[in-house]
């Protein structure tokens, strides 16, 4: 592997409830290049409820497309059709928390997280649930700093002109959207 330096880290704008996010997510593991990423949780879809509902009717017909789109964007990536799809604001903020608390517990608790959703169909806007995805590290109030830092990054990425995610941004500013080919993760990282 290339050594890199912090200026080279990577920013990953990303979303719990999307499949796609949790699937370039995997494959970023995949490939070795996680560690260089700082990963940043945003809402892409804000309005969604807590406690998580069972999609039904249009909405679950798309919560199933998704799935079934990322089945063949990534095949063999484990997936299951989730109920519905949570707010995921609470799990984001608890991400924050533990992030700046120590990054690799962090990092862990964002995967565990993503397979929670998209392999086990738990709802990440239950506090219990939460709790139990972070086990001893679990960070149960934060100093408020928490919802800044969700705003600020939220903030960012609205910035970049992009609407979507997984979204990744370079030092040099560069874009890559979207859960792309493995090949196009390595040309992106350069490894």
């Amino acid at each position: 592997m290339v050594p890199y330096s912090p200026a080279d880290r990577v920013i990953l704008y990303s979303d719990f409830n999307c499949p796609f996010c949790y699937a370039l997510h995997e494959r970023l593991h995949d490939v070795g290049v996680i560690d260089r990423c700082e990963w940043r949780g945003v809402q892409h879809a804000p309005q969604l409820p807590r406690p998580m509902k069972p999609w039904s009717g249009s909405l679950g017909a798309e919560l199933r497309h998704e799935v079934t789109m990322v089945q063949r964007l990534a095949p063999g990536l484990p997936i299951a059709l989730p109920p519905g799809k949570p707010n995921t604001l609470p799990a984001i903020e608890q991400a924050i928390m533990l992030l700046q608390k120590e990054p690799r517990v962090g990092m862990d608790f964002v995967r565990r997280t993503y397979r929670a959703f998209w392999c086990e169909g738990r709802d990440i806007s239950d506090p219990v649930v939460l709790k139990e995805l972070a086990g001893e590290h679990v960070v149960e109030k934060g100093d408020g700093q928490n919802q800044v830092l969700a705003q600020k990054w939220e903030t960012a990425w609205h910035a970049t002109g992009q609407n979507g995610v997984p979204l990744l941004v370079s030092s040099d500013g560069d874009l890559l959207v979207g859960c792309v080919p493995v090949e196009h993760v390595r040309q992106f990282f350069q490894v």
